[in-house]
């Protein structure tokens, strides 16, 4: 049985999503940190993007760049940002800058008997930002289940290597 996913709005400006993985904690942060790794599970299928480039220093002070082309659009998208803050295997927190209205995530990863529970929290910096974002898509309410089912897929492959 797969670990179910959530996505739950908290607050007016907070979007939380959390899942268990059966895998450690170090394990997951590599997924989350390693560039080869993240092309395999960032672009869920039902969107219908793919990576054409995929840069991430993940370090405290770091950066980040990812850029996908999609058949609809005539030139490819860019969403870049910056590593706030970085505690290997526990803690990723980063910016979401390809707009004035991105949010800061805050991803925590805590191990308990060789399994992760990941929380993944978006703060948007208003009310409107975060309500946009779920009208289109474009927060973490419509890609996370089926992107955490693929990091589920790398994961048991990394396990076993």
């Amino acid at each position: 049985m797969k670990n179910p996913t959530t996505v739950e709005r908290t607050s007016e400006r907070e979007l939380v999503v959390t899942r268990h993985f059966n895998a450690p904690a170090h394990i997951v942060f590599k997924a989350w940190s390693d560039p080869a790794l993240l092309r395999q599970w960032w672009t869920p299928p039902s969107f219908g993007i793919t990576f054409v480039s995929c840069e991430a220093d993940v370090r405290t002070g770091g950066s980040y760049r990812f850029v996908f082309s999609h058949p609809a659009a005539p030139e490819p998208m860019a969403f870049f940002g910056r590593y706030v803050e970085v505690v290997p295997n526990a803690r990723i927190v980063w910016t979401n800058e390809e707009s004035a209205d991105g949010p800061v995530t805050t991803l925590t990863l805590e191990e308990k008997d060789g399994k992760t529970h990941l929380r993944m929290c978006e703060l948007y910096p208003s009310k409107q930002a975060l309500d946009d974002a779920i009208a289109t898509g474009s927060s973490s309410t419509g890609a996370a289940a089926e992107q955490f089912e693929l990091l589920d897929r790398v994961l048991d492959k990394e396990r076993t290597s």
